[in-house]
């Protein structure tokens, strides 16, 4: 295959998985990511906007800046309410982030009536710049879905792409192909003395083990939250852990934190390169979460020889709610995370049950499902569906009625589908 077909292929594979996700990441190691680029950029059928990130973008304002000149470049009434806010918010952009971040999307949403591309090109620029990194996440997250975000970048951003790839919001790609493994270059060791496991309450093994000499919970949970991202920065840590201290008293609480990890791991597990931190890559270890979302991988984008037997394995990893117990605002973003693949997982389970007409073994599958998310419209549809299909009208209609209940105490409605499947069954 030629560069002329290779890049035409990966091009078309980008459209394909970008279909499926809000953001997107062309992979820094990919040998194709300005070609993919430049043919996105002359696509004359889709709408795209683009912005490449200049060296001043060290922060949030330069950032803002930049991009809203650039995009008013390209669509003339960009930042028009942006522009109308008060300077003090204007020059402070990441103290107003919430504010700052609604206005955005406001003029997002009036760039395209239809689904559009905003591309964030020299995405490195940003490397040293938490507030942009902070910024681009949440964008991602609360954007409209028509709105798909590509970063094209030298290096990995300081994103939680675990937790991200594992609610089906992003993507990362390599020449056409979806990464699946060592994600952020960090392999799981076979036999490693340490395991660090999040899925469930949060357990640390060394040596078979349960380490349990933490001195409070802050070490333990500074560990996982170095192995969430690719790497982090202390300010990261300390805005995450100590937003509400000056950051002279958080560095010297991170400080003690970092000392009594080391002392209950036996090894200085957190390393530092002048920049940043991450967990030592010369430690051997296991974490849970990356043979979580390989297999989850695998699963929606590989070919594996016996799915059902995937799947029941994704199932069988997933111990518990993430870091169960805790109830930090990132660990609950982590954890809505990693149960929508649990129950992804579960779905397809169901579904290969169902084919094999194990009806019950579908039906109590998709209940297990249900008891971590009962707002699953597509669950109760499903449920309904197989009781209608058993002649099970009596249960069909006693599950209904409590779905009922359950919508009428929340104050939301049911779906239209629901609705339709329920008269039917009923008629």
């Amino acid at each position: 295959m030629n560069l002329k077909e290779q890049s035409l292929a990966a091009y078309e594979s980008f459209l394909r998985y970008s279909s499926e996700a809000k953001i997107i990441l062309l992979h820094p190691q990919s040998r194709l990511r300005s070609v993919v680029m430049a043919r996105l950029l002359a696509d004359k059928d889709l709408s795209t906007f683009y912005y490449a990130l200049d060296l001043d973008d060290v922060n949030l304002g330069n950032f803002l800046r930049g991009i809203m000149g650039s995009l008013a470049r390209q669509h003339v009434t960009f930042g028009r309410q942006l522009n109308i806010l008060p300077a003090r918010q204007l020059d402070d952009p990441y103290k107003h982030l919430d504010l700052i971040l609604r206005t955005f999307i406001a003029e997002l949403t009036e760039l395209a009536d239809g689904e559009f591309w905003l591309v964030l090109d020299e995405f490195d620029r940003a490397d040293l710049a938490d507030d942009v990194q902070r910024f681009v996440e949440r964008l991602s997250h609360h954007a409209p879905e028509r709105c798909k975000i590509v970063l094209n970048s030298r290096t990995l951003p300081r994103m939680p792409w675990l937790s991200m790839i594992a609610k089906g919001h992003a993507v990362i790609l390599r020449d056409g192909h979806v990464v699946q493994e060592d994600i952020y270059s960090n392999r799981n060791a076979c036999g490693a003395s340490l395991k660090v496991l999040s899925l469930g309450p949060g357990y640390v093994f060394l040596d078979d083990y349960l380490i349990d000499n933490w001195e409070g919970h802050l070490p333990r949970l500074l560990l996982f939250f170095a192995l969430d991202r690719p790497e982090v920065t202390r300010n990261q840590i300390c805005e995450t852990f100590w937003p509400k201290l000056a950051l002279d008293q958080a560095v010297n609480v991170f400080h003690v934190s970092k000392r009594r990890l080391h002392k209950a791991v036996g090894v200085d597990v957190l390393a530092h390169d002048g920049t940043y931190y991450r967990v030592d890559p010369d430690t051997p270890f296991y974490f849970d979460a990356f043979e979580f979302i390989e297999a989850i991988l695998e699963g929606r984008h590989g070919d594996p020889a016996d799915p059902f037997e995937l799947w029941q394995r994704v199932a069988k990893l997933y111990r518990g709610p993430f870091l169960q117990g805790h109830n930090d605002s990132w660990i609950l973003e982590r954890r809505e995370a990693y149960q929508n693949a649990y129950i992804e997982a579960l779905e397809n389970i169901a579904d290969i049950w169902e084919v094999r007409e194990s009806y019950e073994l579908a039906l109590h599958t998709l209940t297990r499902a249900l008891d971590t998310d009962f707002s699953r419209d597509e669950i109760h549809f499903k449920l309904l569906r197989l009781y209608a299909r058993l002649g099970r009208r009596a249960e069909a209609v006693a599950h209904f009625r409590q779905l009922e209940r359950w919508a009428k105490s929340k104050k939301t409605a049911l779906s239209g589908q629901i609705h339709q499947l329920f008269s039917d069954i009923t008629a």
